[in-house]
């Protein structure tokens, strides 16, 4: 016979995971001192506390370990198997996209700190966009919480997809006429497929050419780097063709230092 504490050094597990299974009845002692509470555990259980321990190391729930050895047989350790199995393939997949937006997140932060860029015009080719938005007036000098938790909401968009990938329209015909006060509608860039959305508000921005400009600080900070962006355009005879985009790459969400701040203007060209 075996104390609860020798058990717990020969397995390598602590005494309040046996415990624990003893409560559930996953595990329970072959015998409990009714004077002293102490329990005892048998070199016949061993084997029973093997197969709990593997089964959980292959991150079984413990409900379904318990339903299997209440009917251990080969037809219920392979669909326990089978089951964990697409479980598992599935948590893969998770992961791998997540890494994909860690690696697309670490190369996005990287380039906007780029201080090389501030200030400079360039003339970018950009490959298709899917993007999600909420036609809405906002004022250069609004605070954009609101707006992003009515995005979030009329879109069916998880919070944590929103850092970094906001941006704002200002319509074509207002562009054209300098007039860069107040913005039409506040969007966000939709990265991955697996981001579940309400289809009715997405939008395909076009593959192109587009005249950009970085600039440090907010959208409040705006309005001369698009007076500059449009004597540009002007200058080489280009065509504004779609509604001016703004996207926020650098701000509170990842720095406190406002001097890192970061924000690209967007004008597709032709």
């Amino acid at each position: 016979m075996f104390l609860i504490g020798e058990i717990s050094k020969l397995f390598q597990m602590d005494v309040r995971t046996l415990r624990y299974y003893d409560e559930i009845d996953l595990f329970k002692p072959a015998h409990v001192d009714e004077r002293t509470g102490y329990r005892y555990y048998t070199i016949e259980q061993f084997e029973q506390l093997n197969t709990i321990l593997y089964l959980k190391a292959l991150h079984i729930p413990l409900k379904n370990v318990k339903l299997f050895l209440e009917d251990r047989d080969i037809h219920h350790i392979l669909q326990l198997l089978e089951e964990q199995k697409r479980e598992t393939e599935k948590r893969i997949q998770e992961f791998v996209q997540i890494q994909k937006k860690i690696d697309s997140r670490i190369y996005q932060i990287k380039d906007a700190a780029n201080e090389q860029w501030m200030g400079v015009i360039r003339e970018v080719v950009i490959p298709e966009r899917r993007i999600v938005g909420l036609k809405q007036k906002i004022h250069h000098t609004d605070s954009l919480e609101m707006s992003i938790r009515l995005l979030e909401n009329a879109t069916n968009m998880k919070s944590t997809i929103f850092l970094g990938k906001v941006g704002l329209s200002i319509s074509i015909d207002s562009v054209k006429r300098r007039s860069f006060e107040a913005y039409d509608s506040i969007f966000v860039i939709v990265e991955h497929e697996s981001d579940s959305l309400t289809k009715g508000n997405e939008k395909l921005l076009p593959e192109g050419k587009y005249a950009t400009i970085r600039f440090v600080g907010t959208h409040a900070d705006a309005a001369p780097y698009y007076e500059k962006l449009m004597d540009y355009i002007e200058l080489n005879n280009y065509e504004i063709t779609e509604d001016a985009i703004e996207i926020t790459l650098i701000d509170y969400g990842l720095t406190s230092d406002q001097s890192k701040f970061a924000t690209e203007i967007q004008l597709f060209i032709k």
